[in-house]
């Protein structure tokens, strides 16, 4: 009788780098994903290419478009000049905001609560909306005059149709299941209001924000340009140096215009991810 001896299997050591620890790489919140490469870079490109592309056009066609450096020219030149009719025309721009959004908002919610109401009021909002504002605006200056009411109830009519349509449609997309259970509840209208109907119509109310603060914008420069005789603003800086054939100033109030509107955009981005973060569009950027 043979004895045999058990043969160990041979196991080989694991590598060192398997044993050491896996540095874990920090991802970026969303909040801050401007600073990543992928996010910025796109955006650099295209703006190179569109000024390139500026550039060569304005060299053989100076009467169309002025090269890029008259216009940081005439921005650099006079900058405080820039300033304050920026500040004139974006304070016209959220005083006529104001008023179209709380016009707008009340009108919401009876449209919502009383048919009647809607069936009243909603022809004659399409009327408004349908119908140019630059025809308007010529007509308001005749009737008050190149003060403020002029520019500031055309800067309201333009976000008044958007903030009446978002906000009505968000009022009455509650479940009618959350309405039932309210009901059982014994709720009132105003509470079902309070608590269920307004909540369900904050993503419809910054959607329409995020189209009408950019609008306030266009409504100023639009009334601002219907009054000839008014003495600031830059719808009232582009009027002046248009007719005196000054097109880097044009195009530097232009330019002003677009860093009013992409600022403007950017904040109530910034506070509609702040207050709606429960929202599912919110979880789904923050994933």
């Amino acid at each position: 009788m043979t004895l045999t001896t058990p043969v160990t299997p041979r196991v080989d050591p694991a590598p060192v780098e398997s044993t050491l620890p896996r540095k874990k790489t920090a991802a970026i919140p969303a909040r801050f994903s401007f600073v990543r490469p992928a996010y910025w870079l796109p955006v650099v490109v295209l703006v190179v290419a569109l000024g390139f592309a500026w550039n060569f056009v304005a060299k053989d066609n100076p009467y169309l478009l002025p090269p890029l450096a008259a216009v940081w020219e005439a921005l650099a030149s006079n900058p405080g000049f820039y300033l304050h009719n920026a500040w004139v025309t974006l304070s016209v721009a959220l005083i006529g905001l104001a008023i179209g959004f709380v016009a707008s908002y009340v009108l919401a919610i009876l449209i919502s609560e009383l048919p009647i109401a809607r069936r009243a009021i909603m022809p004659v909002a399409v009327v408004l909306n349908v119908t140019p504002l630059v025809a308007i605006a010529p007509a308001l200056v005749v009737a008050f005059g190149f003060g403020p009411e002029p520019k500031l109830i055309v800067t309201a009519l333009i976000c008044f149709f958007p903030i009446l349509i978002n906000v009505s449609t968000g009022l009455r997309s509650v479940p009618q299941s959350v309405v039932q259970v309210f009901s059982t509840l014994h709720a009132s209208r105003i509470e079902m209001l309070w608590h269920v109907r307004m909540p369900s119509a904050l993503p419809f109310l910054f959607t329409s924000l995020r189209i009408v603060f950019p609008l306030s914008i266009i409504g100023a420069v639009v009334a601002e340009l219907a009054a000839p005789g008014a003495a600031e603003g830059l719808g009232t800086v582009i009027s002046i140096a248009s007719s005196n054939n000054r097109l880097p100033v044009v195009y530097a109030a232009i330019f002003c215009l677009a860093i009013l509107g992409s600022v403007l955009l950017a904040i109530i981005t910034a506070i509609e991810r702040r207050v709606l973060h429960w929202h599912e569009s919110m979880i789904g950027e923050k994933n």
